[in-house]
């Protein structure tokens, strides 16, 4: 086996926007330093350490690669209504792509954990063994291959090995989409990296993606706005509601002009770049009901099923609902596109997702689709872009 360096040497690192050497290995930053410098608690510094969309880019005839790796599976613990520890996830996976095509889906099989506090959003790390990942299945000549980091496990890399020399990939990048979202868009509940739907529809368009969706995370953060700001974009899609309802840290007076400055500073940087708005998918609980959502005491112990804690009477009093969101995201859209923002555009989040897709893809949880719903929205997304860039003017 030939040891590759995973810095200053032949891999790319695509997707991450920093890589920190540590004495445990190599850690993955999907945001930079500057924004990583004001998040306020463990739970955003664990989203932003899981490598949704990074992958691994390079050329090599090998069959075999072997990536050393430590592996923090995340445990959400003080669950209602005894206090006891959710299940633990399973393994996170790295998917083999070679020509377009997986070949071959793997998982470590040693991790440490990381227990999260939902209430208190504090967390406890234990120490990660580092576990070796193979992956088989390449094709024994010359080939361009990626490696698609777990999407929900904070992953740092310790060392690369392959049966043959490594080169850099001759794979040339498509257009670079940045896209921001919450948990849906970070992952949850897809099967593999490559099932999420940023991902599938970036493979199907030809995107190079960088994706910002952050687990419970995407409340219109400036510093979230700033990272997409600084860094080059030819595509920015934000999908914004959900947790904003979930956590009910908003009313209608507050998430209006939080939306209009998240969108001035992105603008900032971006002056012209097509930009597309998408707002919720179907969630019924909240569609008329605001949040706080939280897991329902109810649920079995293998499993997580979500509740409101909101009722209808409630939105008179200024308080969100998806139905809500909705029209005040088209409402600011379409104020900004009047005042000359012709790269603007609206996407109404239950073309993505809506009643149809309730019934035949419905939600397990009762707020994430599963990995079909998953792959059916990133494929309805790609479906859909040519018609949105059309109104951005994009191509």
């Amino acid at each position: 086996m030939h040891d590759v360096p995973l810095v200053g040497g032949p891999v790319a690192v695509s997707g991450a926007a920093e890589l920190e050497a540590t004495p445990d290995g190599l850690r993955i930053h999907r945001l930079p330093a500057a924004a990583r410098a004001k998040l306020p608690d463990d739970f955003i510094r664990m989203c932003e350490l899981q490598p949704a969309g990074v992958r691994l880019a390079l050329r090599t005839a090998a069959t075999r690669l072997e990536l050393d790796v430590r592996a923090l599976r995340t445990v959400s613990v003080n669950r209602p209504p005894d206090g006891s520890d959710g299940p633990l996830p399973e393994a996170g996976r790295y998917d083999l792509v070679v020509g377009g095509v997986v070949v071959d889906s793997a998982g470590a099989d040693a991790h440490g954990t990381v227990r999260l506090d939902q209430a208190t959003r504090r967390a406890q790390v234990s120490e990660a063994p580092v576990a070796t990942v193979v992956l088989n299945g390449l094709p024994g000549r010359e080939a361009d291959v990626q490696v698609w980091l777990p999407y929900g496990e904070v992953t740092t890399l310790v060392a690369l090995r392959a049966d043959a020399p490594v080169s850099p990939s001759g794979a040339v990048p498509g257009p670079r989409w940045v896209h921001h979202g919450s948990s849906i868009s970070h992952g949850a509940n897809a099967d593999t990296p490559t099932g999420t739907w940023p991902v599938v529809a970036a493979r199907r368009a030809g995107l190079d993606l960088v994706n910002l969706g952050f687990s419970g995370n995407a409340v219109l953060d400036p510093f979230t706005a700033q990272a997409i700001r600084d860094q080059a974009a030819d595509l920015i899609t934000l999908k914004i509601g959900i947790n904003v309802v979930n956590h009910d840290c908003m009313r209608v007076r507050a998430f209006r002009p939080a939306v209009e400055g998240f969108l001035d500073i992105v603008r900032d940087g971006h002056p012209s770049t097509p930009l597309v708005v998408i707002s919720p998918i179907l969630c019924p609980m909240v569609e008329d009901c605001p949040g706080p959502t939280e897991v329902d005491p109810s649920s079995p112990d293998d499993a997580i099923i979500f509740r409101t804690l909101g009722s209808p009477e409630e939105l008179a009093r200024d308080k969100l609902s998806l139905r809500v969101i909705r029209q005040v995201l088209r409402e600011v859209v379409d104020r900004r596109c009047a005042a000359g923002d012709t790269a603007l555009t609206y996407l109404d989040g239950l073309e993505l997702y809506g009643e149809p897709e309730w019934e035949s893809l419905p939600m397990p949880d009762l707020l994430h689709p599963d990995d079909a719903g998953q792959r059916h929205i990133g494929e309805r997304f790609a479906a859909l872009l040519p018609g949105l860039l059309d109104a951005t003017g994009g191509r």
